[in-house]
């Protein structure tokens, strides 16, 4: 009698018709979507729109000369640009709750011991978000923008256009966010059983000369910012290894633990 109750699927009855799963996923987007208007409410008024700018404009400017500015060479950008900063800013700081929503979104069809390891990755793939950001904003702009202001001729003045700074920008905040979410993908592959730790391993190798040629394309065409991305995923796809050793094993099955204790036993 034991052995049916430990034996039952604890998801069992608990399927829901797909139009439920639909208004389930409107309610989870209409938060979102709240949520994000109140973080772009709160940004409008502190810092405001101006401020954004003004923070992100920093790491250029710094290269430029004390009294030069950006300027805004289409009719609208003077309104749309500090918007479409306001809007990525008030995302960026909404992305907890956007995970969170993903989370209440799939929770329902999670066992126990699934549900055990996603509260963590979701936090760990929002720090590893902001820190891919803060990496771009304060290290490589710096130094990207210090290696290309060197090549500028005396004769020119560089003053670049607000609209195409801000794009440039944003890719790479992008790229950078994304990219540190290799360990995330890394723990995610081994824990659905989809790669071995040790094919992981023995694509360490390929997977150097794959951050090398995904720098290369979503990056400047400036050595800097090419090697400022390929080393952390480098990084960042070791300690996605290590991590997912240690992940699997503490986030194995009730079952899988009795299996590997029976046949530790018998050896």
């Amino acid at each position: 009698m034991s052995d049916s109750k430990e034996n039952t699927d604890e998801l069992a009855g608990t399927e829901q018709p797909f139009v439920q799963h639909l208004m389930e996923l409107r309610d989870r987007l209409l938060y979102g979507i709240a949520g994000l208007g109140i973080c772009m409410a709160l940004l409008a008024f502190w810092p405001g729109p101006s401020g954004l700018i003004d923070l992100i404009a920093v790491p250029i400017r710094a290269h430029m000369p004390p009294d030069a500015k950006l300027i805004a060479v289409g009719v609208f950008s003077p309104f749309f640009v500090p918007l479409k900063v306001l809007a990525m800013a008030a995302l960026l700081l909404s992305l907890p709750w956007w995970m969170y929503q993903v989370w209440a979104f799939v929770a329902p069809g999670l066992y126990s011991h699934e549900k055990k390891f996603a509260v963590p990755l979701i936090i760990l793939g929002s720090l590893l978000a902001y820190v891919g950001i803060g990496f771009v904003q304060f290290f490589v702009l710096d130094k990207m923008f210090g290696f290309i202001q060197g090549f500028t001729p005396a004769s020119v003045a560089a003053t670049p256009d607000i609209a195409s700074y801000v794009e440039a920008i944003l890719s790479l905040y992008l790229a950078f966010g994304l990219a540190f979410q290799v360990p995330i993908v890394v723990v995610l592959l081994v824990r659905l059983n989809m790669v071995s730790i040790q094919q992981l391993k023995d694509f360490r190798g390929y997977f150097i000369v794959v951050a090398f040629i995904i720098a290369a394309v979503v990056t400047p065409p400036d050595v800097i910012s090419q090697l400022a991305l390929a080393i952390p995923m480098i990084l960042l796809y070791q300690l996605g290894i290590w991590g997912a050793h240690w992940f699997v094993k503490s986030t194995a099955k009730p079952e899988d633990d009795a299996v590997e204790e029976g046949s530790s036993t018998s050896k």
